[in-house]
């Protein structure tokens, strides 16, 4: 299967859009092709602001039609009780509530970003989109992250060297119980760093949003060191204790 032969076959689609690398060159792919694809995105606590206007951008520049569905996440209490498998429950919730919204829009094939690089084995949220039906094309047609790159890269696209960036909610260990109080927190001192130049980092937490834990890439920690007055004094307004850790990304 090649994603050709895919929009040949299916020229009515919805697409699951999160502003992300793999969701995005999946909608520059349906709109090179002709079909009629509509974007929904799902805006929800565990995902951050900028990754909502990278997606209003994309879909701007690429005319298509987006939708924006608001949820509340957080009122689904197995989802804040944050077992093993938080994700199959959370996709249950958000593609359940986009298959809906896409179905009264007339769209009954809907797409996700998946591709050939994501281990299905190890991923929850794939067994909930395949509960729905939802089709994953770049997997389908075997494109793995590096060459979806390279491709978002020869179409234009400035999602093309994003970094990967998983929900908010992956900051809070396991069995934590999730709030939008820790999620802000997170959120807000991700945007610190971002905005400082740091890249494919995370700031999770530790012992129910008391501490945070900041993972960087081998190469930016000296930087970090250098800045860490300006780092802590930022981050200390919304933690107790803060912490590096050595273990590089």
């Amino acid at each position: 299967m090649t994603l050709d032969k895919f929009f040949s076959e299916n020229k009515k689609v919805a697409l699951a859009f999160s502003g992300g690398v793999d969701s995005s060159y999946l909608m520059y792919a349906a709109k090179a092709a002709n079909c009629d694809i509509h974007a929904y995105y799902v805006k929800a606590a565990f995902q951050p602001m900028f990754e909502f206007e990278d997606a209003k951008k994309l879909a701007k520049e690429l005319n298509c039609p987006m939708t924006v569905i608001e949820l509340d996440v957080l009122a689904n209490s197995t989802v804040t009780a944050n077992p093993k498998d938080r994700c199959y429950h959370c996709k249950k919730v958000i593609f359940g509530n986009i298959v809906r919204c896409a179905a009264e829009d007339g769209y009954t094939v809907l797409l996700d970003g998946s591709n050939a690089s994501d281990d299905a084995g190890d991923r929850p949220g794939m067994r909930a989109t395949k509960e729905l039906n939802v089709r994953s094309p770049l997997r389908e047609s075997g494109l793995t992250k590096t060459e979806i790159r390279k491709l978002s890269k020869e179409a234009g696209l400035f999602t093309w060297d994003k970094p990967s960036y998983a929900c908010l909610a992956t900051r809070i260990p396991t069995g934590e119980t999730i709030t939008a109080e820790i999620l802000g927190k997170v959120e807000s001192s991700e945007d610190f760093l971002m905005s400082n130049g740091y890249s494919d980092f995370r700031v999770r937490t530790i012992e129910s949003g008391r501490i945070a834990k900041i993972q960087l890439p081998e190469n930016q920690f000296v930087r970090l060191i250098g800045e860490r007055d300006k780092v802590y004094t930022e981050l200390k307004k919304y933690f107790a204790e803060i912490y590096l850790d050595l273990t590089a990304r």
